[in-house]
């Protein structure tokens, strides 16, 4: 197994017409808007007080604690997103601001490395005693991601000394040695920010700690019974009420501790615990070359991407748990689908690619990223959905207790507020998921305008990518060295084009002989001035899904090249479900100036069944049909006109 890690995003500059232009609304809109949210300064937005909780931590200020239990998580994601923005270009003033809010972090810590403002502002006697729910390893998790980022980003070592000293009081607290306890976190994040941190440090001890709180879960005696009798004995809690005789592949599978990590081969639970949990053992499999767990993680893969996904790379169907349910269980109106679990799948996603180059994973990765990441963000930064539906309704998101946490609209912010950071950390740093490196080998996974530079062998080379991607077919690679240098230039193929063509200086290549899986690996000695041609086709296409999935069925998913797309109100009217594609209608894309400008949408020649008044709601005789012209658009888009209804999976007649 060839395995690959990526290319430090120092070494990758994004100048791309698309994600060139979220990258600077992350910069010039969510970074500063989000900042001003966490200070509270925004009297449209939900008070944060995450600002004001290191400063009272701090003894800055007295008040009390305010806001979830992981509040602190808000504020290292921001930071690590300003991380990623000073990695892409210098803006002395951001990091001016971003250093004082680092010096505010080092205030609140406690002299031996504990960093948590809510038990440190409440409850200092009870730190480390409700692992399941309290989130005192997810929040140190984000702040040791947040100082990585910042460190990488700008070389100044102060929060990663609070990171690594916060690190190093965990170690203390948590391992296999005699006194220590054996617990691991309810919601899983620590264990991937361990192995970043080992990264950059190459303490062995943190990639210990991270296989530690991987390997410990689902063990017996089961951990979350043991803290529970310990609070009991310790501070006289109460035991809880069981309403039912205790059933622990129920009651644990939402933090994915109902067995052992191993022995797991359906992904249920919580949907960004699952995904982080899974992107923290891939990581650890890698860098530890354990077989078993890498194996796990493939179970897991198959299981996520090929019974429980939805067609735009959401995962997590149910509102219950925030969850996945079972397989083929994927309904469109009700559907949860959080923007964290789809990012997460983008983290998961990742990883594989790093332990195994295979086009599976950057395909799933591209899906997820054009569609079920993207819709979660508006396109002027200043809303965002935490549900990612495939249709909605918006009287039913009134009326219906079932699916009153779909939003017919995006929300300015929220009061647990884990999306709108998330998306802005994972946009800053896109270039690192663009490429990969490997032994004489590079490969890269996601398309974009991008120049990067690495040293492979001993020798320069650069490769400057040119694209329109994802709405044009054709993708250029020049490669420039400063000597002629042997290597292989692997060139995803995605999974979605049937007939894709590539050429080397002008000249064609079969790529039956030398496409693997899904990428085509150039091997040859390559000059300055080489030049490589992907070419695209990129027809509309009718997604259908597996006949298990029940909604779907006898209904079709529009899709152009990777980016799924949708009807709306605005274009096609109400009772959207009443539209039809006949099987052989006709489908052609058009572009309009007033309508997302350069962007290509789908005009699409169907029927709408017709309302006819009647004083009887059923009846024997067929509703009539009249012809429509349907226009789609991209599935990320939508919301960002007029409100109204929305659907993916349109009918076929």
């Amino acid at each position: 197994m060839k395995l690959h890690n990526p290319i430090s995003q120092k070494s990758i500059k994004v100048t791309d017409g698309f994600w060139r232009a979220y990258q600077d609304l992350v910069t010039d809109v969510v970074i500063p808007f989000q900042e001003d949210v966490l200070h509270d300064r925004v009297e449209t937005a939900a008070k944060s007080g995450a600002i004001q909780n290191f400063r009272i931590a701090a003894g800055l200020e007295e008040g009390d604690f305010y806001g979830m239990i992981f509040q602190d998580s808000d504020v290292a994601k921001w930071l690590e997103a300003v991380g990623y923005v000073l990695m892409n270009k210098e803006d002395p003033e951001l990091e001016k601001r971003a250093d004082e809010v680092i010096d505010l972090i080092a205030q609140a810590q406690e002299p031996d490395g504990y960093l948590d403002t809510y038990y440190i502002i409440k409850d200092q006697d009870k730190r480390w005693s409700n692992l399941r729910w309290n989130h005192e390893l997810y929040c140190a998790g984000h702040m040791i991601e947040a100082a990585v980022a910042y460190y990488e980003a700008t070389g100044k070592e102060k929060i990663l000394e609070v990171v690594k000293k916060l690190a190093d009081h965990i170690d203390t607290v948590f391992g296999p040695e005699e006194g220590k306890l054996k617990g691991y976190p309810g919601h899983q994040e620590i264990e991937l920010a361990l192995v970043k941190l080992y990264n950059v440090t190459g303490e062995e001890r943190y990639l210990n700690l991270a296989k530690f709180f991987i390997d410990e879960r689902g063990q017996e005696p089961h951990y979350y019974e043991v803290e529970e009798q310990m609070r009991q004995e310790k501070f006289g809690e109460e035991p809880p009420r069981q309403r039912r005789p205790r059933n622990r592949e129920r009651e644990y599978a939402y933090s994915q501790a109902h067995k052992p990590v191993r022995e797991q081969d359906v992904v249920v639970g919580h949907s960004v615990r699952a995904m982080y949990m899974l992107a923290g053992m891939v990581d650890i499999a890698r860098l530890t070359d354990d077989q078993s767990l890498i194996e796990a993680s493939k179970r897991l893969w198959e299981n996520t991407v090929k019974k429980q996904m939805y067609v735009t790379g959401g995962v997590g169907s149910t509102v219950h748990g925030e969850a996945f349910s079972f397989d083929y269980d994927l309904p469109n109106d009700t559907v949860y689908a959080e923007t964290c679990a789809a990012i997460g799948l983008v983290f998961f996603a990742q990883r594989m690619l790093n332990l195994e180059l295979k086009g599976e994973y950057a395909d799933v990765m591209e899906r997820a990223l054009y569609n079920g990441v993207l819709s979660g963000m508006s396109q002027d930064g200043k809303r965002f959905f935490y549900v990612n539906p495939l249709e909605v309704w918006p009287e039913a998101s009134d009326k219906k207790n079932e699916v009153r946490h779909v939003r017919p609209t995006r929300q300015s912010w929220f009061g647990c507020a884990c999306c709108p950071p998330n998306l802005a950390r994972l946009i800053a740093s896109i270039g690192r998921y663009a490429y990969s490196i490997g032994e004489k080998e590079v490969a890269t996974h996601l398309f974009m305008t991008s120049e990067t530079n690495i040293e492979i062998d001993g020798t320069n080379v650069s490769i400057n990518q040119t694209t329109n991607y994802p709405w044009d077919e054709d993708v250029v690679f020049d490669i420039g060295t400063d000597k002629a240098a042997e290597f292989t230039l692997s060139i995803r193929v995605p999974g979605w084009c049937r007939n894709a063509e590539i050429y080397v200086n002008d000249e064609a290549i079969d790529l039956s002989a030398v496409v693997v899986d899904g990428y085509a690996k150039l091997t040859r000695t390559w000059n300055a001035g080489d030049k490589v041609r992907l070419h695209l086709p990129m027809p509309v296409e009718r997604v259908r899904a597996d006949v298990r999935v029940r909604e779907n069925i006898g209904k079709v998913a529009l899709q152009r090249g990777p980016v799924v797309y949708c009807l709306e109100e605005v274009d096609n009217g109400k009772l959207l479900p009443a539209i039809c594609l006949p099987k052989d209608g006709e489908v052609s894309v058009e572009y309009s100036d007033d309508i997302f400008p350069g962007v290509p949408l789908i005009r699409a020649e169907g029927y709408r069944y017709v309302v006819e008044e009647s004083d009887t709601l059923y009846a024997a005789k067929e509703p009539k049909k009249e012809p429509v012209s349907v226009l789609a658009v991209p599935y990320y888009l939508w919301d960002n006109r007029e409100p109204g209804e929305m659907l993916v999976w349109i009918k076929e007649c």
